[in-house]
């Protein structure tokens, strides 16, 4: 991390807003540990930086959402069900959820969308989500930067190493379970393969219950037979 901010500078701290767009605590968390390990990282100019990503990166979900409705996040798994959870939070607790959405695990990527279906105010969602976006920079820049004082250098390499690997290991974990899901999505799209129908058997003729001989019926009126000898 150290390496890329001495190779990059400035541009460093374009690209740590740009991963804010999308996602970054633990990017951020990483970067200002390592600004406090080696000097090379302005803790303050990082905090606006991902600041204004993360604003930008919300501001266009919560556009998204106004306009496009729920067809904004389809492509996120278990997109219905998160954005469900996400409206019931924000009818609930209102100003308080846009304030912490950030640090809630499992609405975070359709929260801002959520604000934008639910007819939220755009000049409201911006104030808000400007202040939200500045606790959540603040706090995690923070925890990385102490993360330092309080463990040391040497175990706060150990430590960042680990969170690393965990990260790397999240995402191919991801990647496999996003995989499974679109093949059992595509194979319930094609439909799964019909039992073959038989064609209902010919019923069987009932006997015809064998009652006591009934007499000959009696000639109608009007008809006269004869016996014919031969």
């Amino acid at each position: 991390m150290a390496e890329f901010w001495a190779d990059w500078g400035a541009l460093a701290y374009l690209a740590a807003a740009a991963w804010a767009f999308f996602e970054g605590e633990t990017f951020v968390i990483l970067a200002s540990a390592a600004g406090h390990a080696t000097g090379l990282i302005d803790p303050w100019i990082l905090m606006v930086s991902v600041w204004i990503g993360s604003f930008l990166g919300d501001q266009l979900w919560f556009t998204l959402g106004q306009r496009y409705g729920m067809r904004a996040v389809r492509k996120i798994p278990g997109a219905e069900k998160r954005m469900a959870a996400a409206l019931r939070f924000l009818d609930r607790y209102g100003t308080l959820f846009v304030l912490s959405f950030r640090f809630v695990y499992g609405v975070r990527n359709v929260a801002s969308a959520a604000c934008g279906i639910a007819g939220m105010k755009r000049i409201r969602f911006a104030t808000l989500n400007f202040i939200a976006a500045g606790l959540w920079a603040a706090s995690f820049v923070a925890a990385g930067w102490f993360l330092v004082a309080w463990l040391g250098e040497r175990n706060t390499s150990y430590a960042l190493a680990g969170i690393g690997g965990a990260v790397v290991l999240y995402l191919i974990f991801r990647f496999i379970q996003h995989r499974r899901r679109k093949a059992q999505a595509q194979l319930q799209a094609h439909g799964s393969p019909q039992a073959p129908v038989h064609a209902p058997a010919e019923p069987h003729p009932q006997p015809v219950p064998q009652g006591p001989a009934s007499a000959p019926p009696a000639p109608e009126k009007g008809h006269t037979f004869s016996r014919v000898a031969v």
